[in-house]
């Protein structure tokens, strides 16, 4: 009877061992799954953005990720919520959060820590991560990209030379120019980037003129030495 007794034991607890034994198994095997999966998903999902000289890494457009970094600022946009870090946007889907473009007209008060300024006509918009932004109010918009010929070399302005007195930055001399530029246009009703300034032929040189002054008194206000 005794010996009976300990074979049922030894084979209770060799049974239990053999099923620990196999989970324990399953779990490693699950999780070497997971994560070849996971650098499968990396290595196949990386975007190098080389436009317009500005040579970034991001992770590419409609890849999933299980957490946000910690540094992410959020930006509410028609009642949906997007996450912002490092030139990526996230917005929530499911348990995960998946990497996108940010929809036309969703407006930002700040830029992506790199990214390239670019021109048309006298217009300044910003790129990053295949996203363009437009300088709007008090902040910044996401918008179409420019249809035409753009440069990345900042338009003369009506041949005056600008200098920044107070060690404006590439981005803050763009803002205060264009922020310039529409109001010397509101002020005197030319505006150099349309034919003709937009006036009559009779008119055009005084109407240059005034756009001149108009343009030059502004920036002087904001810190700029204007000949």
């Amino acid at each position: 009877m005794t010996h009976i007794h300990n074979t049922n034991r030894y084979f209770a607890l060799g049974l239990m061992l053999a099923l620990l034994s196999g989970m324990t198994l399953f779990g490693f095997a699950q999780s070497a799954l997971a994560a070849r999966e996971d650098r499968r998903v990396s290595s196949q999902r990386e975007f190098q953005d080389s436009r317009y000289h500005l040579d970034r890494s991001y992770p590419a457009h409609g890849q999933m990720i299980r957490e946000l970094p910690r540094d992410r600022r959020v930006v509410v946009h028609g009642g949906s919520r997007y996450y912002f870090s490092g030139g990526v946007w996230y917005r929530p889907q499911g348990p995960r959060f998946a990497v996108i473009v940010p929809p036309i007209g969703l407006f930002v008060p700040f830029l992506p820590p790199y990214y390239a300024t670019i021109w048309l006509s006298g217009v300044p918009y910003y790129y990053a991560n295949e996203v363009y932004y437009a300088h709007r109010g008090d902040g910044y918009v996401v918008v179409e990209p420019p249809k035409g010929e753009v440069s990345q070399t900042p338009p003369p302005a009506e041949q005056m030379f600008i200098y920044p007195r107070q060690g404006q930055s590439e981005q803050q001399q763009a803002d205060d120019r264009y922020v310039c530029h529409r109001w010397a246009v509101s002020q005197t009703g030319f505006d150099p980037t349309q034919p003709q300034g937009g006036a009559p032929e009779a008119q055009k040189g005084e109407k240059r003129a005034d756009y001149q002054r108009a343009i030059g008194a502004c920036l002087d206000g904001r810190g700029y030495t204007v000949k």
